[in-house]
């Protein structure tokens, strides 16, 4: 009787302490996705974003095609 308590009790503390361990695992690594995801967002993209606004209106300031006369040779298959 006492030897089967003995066992409840040792299959329930080993389960509490392994669940525990898989719970802080899980927990870490959601942290981590999570830091990286917000990073991503809130620091990168806006740069990014930056970056391809200033790219978009420097091409709208260029004037008209630019072909050098090597790219032009080219094109026509000379």
């Amino acid at each position: 009787m006492i030897g089967t308590l003995l066992t409840f009790f040792a299959v329930g503390l080993v389960t509490l302490i392994v669940a525990g361990i898989v719970l802080a695992i899980v927990g870490t690594v959601f942290s981590l996705t999570f830091g990286l995801a917000m990073f991503l967002l809130f620091k990168v993209a806006p740069i990014l974003l930056v970056g391809w606004i200033v790219v978009k209106v420097f091409e709208k300031m260029r004037s008209g095609e630019q072909l050098t006369a090597a790219d032009r040779k080219w094109l026509d298959g000379e």
